[in-house]
């Protein structure tokens, strides 16, 4: 396994928890749906058809579920092979059919 993916997640960890202890009370306020950032199992949510939700994403990066991120940083984020987040679902990584 490479270490990017891993600095990857650990980033969007930081911000995240970064963003909880600064402002606890509006959290859902300051964060964003960030599509196509998340590695397998480790999405928030909406991870496309014959998923249920948090955790349910098979392939990494996958563009049709979003992971929580600060508000503002989502298309700052950069992922291996010249991929970013989205603020919209992605048509890209998904699972195959």
């Amino acid at each position: 396994m490479s270490k990017a993916p891993i600095t990857k997640a650990a980033i969007i960890g930081a911000f995240t928890a970064a963003a909880i202890l600064v402002a606890p009370g509006a959290q859902a306020a300051s964060m964003d749906k960030c599509y196509g950032v998340s590695l397998a199992g480790e999405n928030d949510c909406a991870a496309g058809p014959g998923t249920s939700c948090e955790g349910t994403s098979t392939v990494d990066y996958q563009g049709n579920a979003w992971t929580l991120v600060p508000a503002g940083t989502c298309d700052s984020i950069d992922l291996p092979g010249g991929r970013s987040g989205s603020l919209d679902k992605i048509d890209r990584d998904l699972p195959e059919a």
